[in-house]
């Protein structure tokens, strides 16, 4: 399969511009357990910036819906595989998040054709992590799970997770192997910081914007 064609079944890949790779990206508004604390004051999904600014264009919403939808293409493992092949790091859903198990599974078939690329996946739905040992998961994969307020601490069924925290709290936050996010202090970009992609680190600790 070319890229063009691969670009056609998916909708294509996205170049977040604070990473060291490429993404993947689906509508924010689509999310299961993330459209429900979009809602909520306090969560780390209220005032999503995916549901705001150049997402919600027209054109950009119909990118967006075109992506989930190709979800069912039955090239679609082959696809992504084809578009990520070669990338050294690449972040799945900088917006959006899975919808459901087997979508899961069908991510971790991509890692699998993927070797030589690390993959992150941040996620907020415990749901379908619930169902899953982490002990199948490729291991050039690694699935972080969100906490679903702002200052609240890890999660603790799952051993990869992330965290929002507010200023005040991120200087009093001693969870054991946690990394802050360093990227507001480098203009906004990862630059050569690599934690989300770490098994070795536990949980990533994200400031408040």
């Amino acid at each position: 399969m070319l890229k063009k064609e691969a670009r056609k079944i998916t909708g294509g890949l996205s170049a977040p511009s604070k990473m060291p790779g490429p993404a993947y990206n689906l509508p924010a508004w689509q999310c299961v357990t993330g459209a429900k604390l979009v809602k909520v004051p306090g969560s780390v999904c209220h005032g999503c910036y995916a549901l705001k600014g150049r997402y919600r264009f027209n054109n950009v919403r119909m990118a967006l819906a075109r992506r989930l939808e190709s979800l069912k293409h039955p090239r679609w493992v082959e696809a992504m595989t084809v578009l990520i092949k070669g990338e050294p790091w690449f972040r799945w859903h900088d917006s959006g998040d899975l919808q459901s198990a087997w979508h899961l599974k069908q991510i971790f078939e991509v890692c699998k054709r993927t070797p030589e690329t690390s993959h992150w996946l941040p996620t907020r739905e415990a749901r379908i992590l619930n169902l899953m040992d982490p002990d199948i998961i490729p291991t050039n994969l690694i699935i972080r799970m969100s906490s679903h307020m702002i200052d609240q601490q890890p999660v603790k069924f799952w051993p990869w997770t992330s965290t929002v925290q507010s200023p005040g709290a991120m200087r009093s936050s001693h969870v054991q192997n946690s990394r802050p996010c360093p990227a507001l202090d480098q203009g906004n970009s990862c630059r050569d910081c690599r934690a989300c992609w770490d098994r070795k680190v536990s949980n990533v600790t994200y400031p408040k914007h």
